[in-house]
């Protein structure tokens, strides 16, 4: 049967709910239309622009009649900018939705008609709560400035007087900068014409020590006064770490080799007790706030007792390993990313932690050595990317047979599918989920999933 709508065609639509990533769901004669900018219990007017068999998908370009949800937006640049999504609609529906993404995720990728689901945890700031900003040069007519990309465009930009989930030291540090690049005379690169020299700016903040750390990203060249540009940023007392990093290829990167200009090689972040040092490239949850409570639930699962060998499988800069090592006999972590395993040891080093140890490599392929460096986990966390865990990596800690996996994820799809995965051949069962709004405004939700296995696994069998 063909869709009953054209791209193009303007409708008018009640929207039921939000789907996955934010989109509204209306339905027509019971086709599906996800409309973007559009929130449960609206009247939109909306223009198709993608149609495919079972679905199409619209954008909402005039509310007719606003649902009970919907408020004012506090920030000027919304909703053209696309580092928010949801800043109209009440923090309470936000929350609700999150935790419906995640059951409906569990129900019917994960094969789950009753997942064994807890309240959501949601944040403690609705605002300012990152730690974390990239912002995005771009020439305007009053020269260089500053800014994020508008949304659903790589194309083009907005420049951004107040972003409202930086902080206001974030806030200060982005404008300084663009006069800076003003006074300076110096270019934002034109990402069409790949010519120009700004690229981008990274802002880093230890938010419970003070500390900020600020990456310089640009096309090849020395061209600015490197004093003048670090006496500039050190007129802020909370920047203690000024890096420099050089991108000369079309793709729009910061996660760079820098050349330190000022300062400690690292700032400096506190939580759960323990100090940690972050490095320009190295992760650390952008939301320091509610990464304190993201990793005492990962503690509570874990359910150590002070005996267990603990695997901690993308460990990043060792944040929850350490947070583990306390309750734990020994813990080992596995990270990818170079610098944030040297992270890692020096947070170790820097809180007397004696019992973890972390090494480099990818997950899938340095289990095998792992199990030969630490011997078989009682417990196993894992910490993966959007993506989830690779094939080979889901295959591997399946096989290692733990009896326990504190599974923490930034995606309830993938978590689906991997717990899925590990249940069907791998004999684990899903105990508890328990989700974390880290992000406000934005559609992504985490979530500490406990899986315990309970019986023999297709392969022992």
């Amino acid at each position: 049967m063909a869709a009953p709508v054209q791209r193009d065609q303007e409708l008018e639509l009640t929207i039921d709910s939000l789907a996955f990533g934010g989109n509204g769901v209306a339905r027509l004669d019971g086709f599906v239309l996800f409309v973007r900018s559009g929130l449960p219990g609206d009247r939109v007017r909306a223009r198709v622009t993608k149609v495919k068999k079972s679905h199409a998908e619209a954008l909402a370009t005039e509310i007719l009649e606003p649902g009970p949800v919907r408020v004012d937006a506090p920030c000027e640049h919304y909703p053209a900018c696309g580092g928010c999504r949801f800043q109209d609609l009440a923090y309470e529906t936000q929350v609700e939705a999150k935790h419906a993404q995640v059951r409906d995720a569990l129900q019917r990728i994960a094969g789950l008609p009753e997942p064994p689901l807890e309240d959501i945890v949601p944040a403690k700031s609705q605002f300012g709560y990152r730690n974390k900003c990239e912002y995005t040069f771009w020439q305007s007519a009053s020269g260089p400035t500053l800014g994020f990309h508008k949304a659903g465009r790589w194309d083009e930009l907005i420049e951004v007087d107040r972003c409202w989930i930086a902080s206001d030291l974030g806030n200060r540090i982005r404008d300084v900068v663009r006069d800076w690049a003003r006074e300076e005379r110096l270019q934002a690169y034109d990402q069409k014409e790949h010519s120009g020299y700004l690229r981008h700016l990274v802002v880093r903040e230890g938010r419970n020590t003070r500390q900020a750390l600020v990456q310089l990203v640009t096309n090849k060249g020395e061209r600015f006064e490197r004093d003048h540009f670090v006496d500039t940023l050190r007129a802020i007392p909370d920047v203690r770490s000024i890096h420099w990093s050089v991108n000369d290829s079309p793709s729009e990167v910061t996660n760079l080799p820098s050349e330190l200009l000022w300062g400690e090689e690292a700032i400096e972040e506190e939580f759960c007790g323990l100090r940690f040092r972050v490095r320009p490239n190295a992760f650390l949850q952008t939301n320091t706030e509610m990464a304190e409570t993201l990793y005492g639930i990962a503690r509570e699962f874990a359910g150590l007792t002070g005996s267990e060998t603990v695997w901690d499988l993308y460990c990043g800069t060792g944040t929850i390993g350490l947070t583990l090592a306390r309750d734990a006999l020994t813990v080992w972590g596995i990270e990818i990313v170079e610098e944030s395993v040297a992270c890692a040891v020096e947070n170790a080093a820097l809180n007397a932690i004696g019992n973890a140890a972390f090494y480099a490599g990818n997950v899938g392929q340095a289990i095998e050595d792992l199990r030969a460096r630490g011997g078989e986990p009682d417990v196993v966390v894992v910490d993966p990317p959007r993506a989830g865990l690779a094939g080979k990596a889901l295959r591997r800690l399946g096989e290692t047979a733990a009896p326990r996996i504190v599974y923490v994820s930034c995606n309830p799809t993938t978590l689906a599918g991997d717990v899925k995965v590990l249940r069907e051949h791998y004999g684990y069962e899903l105990l508890r989920v328990k989700p974390v709004d880290m992000f406000p405004h934005t559609p992504h939700v985490e979530a500490v999933a406990l899986l315990e296995r309970t019986a023999v696994a297709p392969a022992d069998a």
